[in-house]
């Protein structure tokens, strides 16, 4: 058996004020004044689900990687938003407590939908959107049919009844299951596709997910809960509103969400390319985040980059 892997902390972590006293909470990689990337974790996931790849190239090119916290997980205040555009606002109040004046953004599996809002929303600060995975609408007249979301549609007013105790159970869970996370780990791997699990047996992306796992559970678990009942209502805006450049990779084994979402969004939105990993499954982005982040610092900022959001 390989020895273990052991991780550098963040160079910073923290928490800014955002709107009606909450708070959201980040960890930073890379250099402190480089070029920064918003980094949304997946469903489930926290600030530190960044892979050791992405914070060894942040370093080496000068770039500031910035993981952020959903409401509800570390320690961001929980919260609901009324749909995904309205977390942008608080998007805007963690850029101005860091001094970003303008961004690129990765979202992995859930944390898709959260960039593409922000691609929405603030077009004059986002020069570049990276989707791995991303989750598709549900509702209206973009939402993608089947898959495992459409589970959590039929669920859906389950999970606003009991969106808190559900947190507090998983929190639980997590708690329980501390002391043998990394066996917790091998046997979610155990029942992956195989593309998920050579990802997950690589100790480098072992040792990422135990340590975020750990650190953003240690006081609240209610993001997952939060982020399925916003992924099931209207999300504030359309796809053919992202008015950025959205890169968007993956694998064609993906057994949660299924490339043919992918695709369907793709093809709605209004710059946008989409990159197959062929034999991956649902974590196949993290696999190439060189590439990734590679092809997202290439776009820069636009012409009319400071056009109006959507209302």
């Amino acid at each position: 058996m390989s020895a273990p892997v052991t991780l550098d902390r963040p160079a910073l972590e923290g928490s800014v004020a955002v709107r009606d006293g909450r708070r959201l909470s980040f960890a930073e990689y890379g250099a402190p004044r480089g070029r920064a990337v918003v980094w949304m974790h997946g469903t489930p996931g926290a600030r530190r689900q960044v892979p050791v790849e992405a914070r060894r190239l942040a370093l080496e090119q000068g770039v500031r990687i910035i993981g952020v916290d959903r409401p509800g997980i570390g320690s961001s205040t929980p919260h609901v938003y009324r749909d995904l555009l309205d977390w942008t606002h608080d998007l805007e109040h963690l850029l101005d407590a860091l001094g970003v004046e303008a961004t690129h953004l990765v979202g992995l599996s859930g944390g898709g939908p959260y960039v593409l809002a922000a691609g929405a929303a603030l077009p004059g600060r986002v020069h570049g959107i990276a989707v791995l995975g991303g989750v598709a609408p549900t509702v209206g007249p973009d939402a993608a049919e089947g898959g495992a979301i459409s589970l959590a549609v039929r669920l859906a007013p389950l999970l606003a009844l009991g969106r808190v105790p559900l947190g507090v159970a998983l929190n639980q869970l997590v708690r329980l299951a501390k002391p043998v996370a990394g066996s917790f780990l091998d046997l979610y791997a155990a029942v992956q596709p195989p593309g998920d699990k050579t990802l997950l047996s690589r100790p480098e992306f072992r040792a990422m997910f135990v340590d975020d796992l750990l650190n953003g559970n240690r006081f609240q678990s209610t993001a997952p809960i939060s982020d399925l009942l916003l992924f099931c209502r209207d999300w504030g805006f359309a796809p053919a509103d992202v008015r950025v450049p959205v890169r968007w990779w993956h694998g064609d084994d993906d057994h949660i969400v299924p490339l043919r979402h992918g695709r369907h969004v793709v093809d709605r939105l209004p710059d946008a390319e989409l990159t197959v990993i062929e034999g991956e499954s649902h974590l196949g982005g993290l696999g190439v985040v060189e590439e990734v982040l590679g092809t997202l610092l290439d776009l820069g900022p636009r012409r009319g980059a400071g056009a109006a959001a959507p209302a």
